[in-house]
């Protein structure tokens, strides 16, 4: 019987050195495998260290470190909603300038594809103002057909200048038709002219986008205005 305990005892105690064996290369390697370490200043000016994130240093950067005690990475502080809402919209700003910056690249070499040389850009200008030009003349000649039937109108009316109510009403309507057609004309006028600076304004601006991408020109090509017309000697 004395056997058998004996034999119980020393199989129990063998099997205990084999668990406490295996057991130690794991906690060795855990060692190597270096479980992070957190460290952070706190309001108070105080240094903490803990084996997780600190909760005392949500509001502010957390560094966690290497066994060694070199920085394994920073860990930025906890945000709150309000902060994340500013942070993403800033976030938001800034994608929106670069997509700008691109959009606005994209552009400037459409425009030099377009306008290679300043006197391409000054031809286009002329070309543009020149149709303006016409339509303008074409008006203008309308109006002066309007003062002629004016004329006409008038004269038939001198007979009823004492009292212009005894004028036929076909002459009437003739004289207010004659008025607001003129008058419509004139407004087309005004708006072909704003037109003309509206063009004009457009063409400044992409001749000083412009400016700055193409190459330095020829001294010969000194004697052509903006406008595209050469300058006076």
């Amino acid at each position: 019987m004395r056997q058998f305990a004996f034999s119980a005892i020393a199989a129990s105690l063998a099997l205990l050195m084999t668990c406490t064996a295996q057991a130690q290369p794991q906690r060795g390697d855990a060692a190597a495998g270096g479980a992070g370490i957190y460290s952070c200043v706190d309001s108070r000016g105080r240094t903490i260290t803990a084996d997780r994130p600190i909760a005392d240093c949500s509001d502010r950067e957390q560094r966690e470190l290497n066994p060694s005690g070199t920085v394994k990475r920073k860990v930025d502080p906890t945000l709150t909603a309000r902060e994340q809402a500013e942070r993403e919209e800033k976030d938001r700003q800034a994608q929106q300038a670069v997509l700008r910056a691109q959009e606005e690249r994209r552009r400037e070499r459409a425009l030099l594809i377009r306008y290679p040389t300043p006197a391409a850009h000054d031809r286009e200008r002329a070309d543009a103002l020149a149709q303006i030009d016409v339509v303008i003349q074409a008006a203008r000649k309308r109006v002066g057909e309007l003062a002629l039937d004016r004329k006409k109108v008038d004269e038939e009316l001198e007979f009823y200048s004492k009292d212009i109510s005894r004028a036929p009403s076909s002459l009437r309507r003739e004289l207010d038709d004659i008025q607001q057609s003129t008058a419509v004309q004139n407004r087309f006028i005004a708006d072909q002219e704003d037109e003309k600076r509206r063009v004009n304004a457009r063409f400044d601006d992409e001749r000083v986008r412009l400016s700055k991408l193409w190459p330095p020109q020829p001294a010969a090509a000194a004697g052509v205005t903006p406008t595209g017309t050469s300058a006076k000697r």
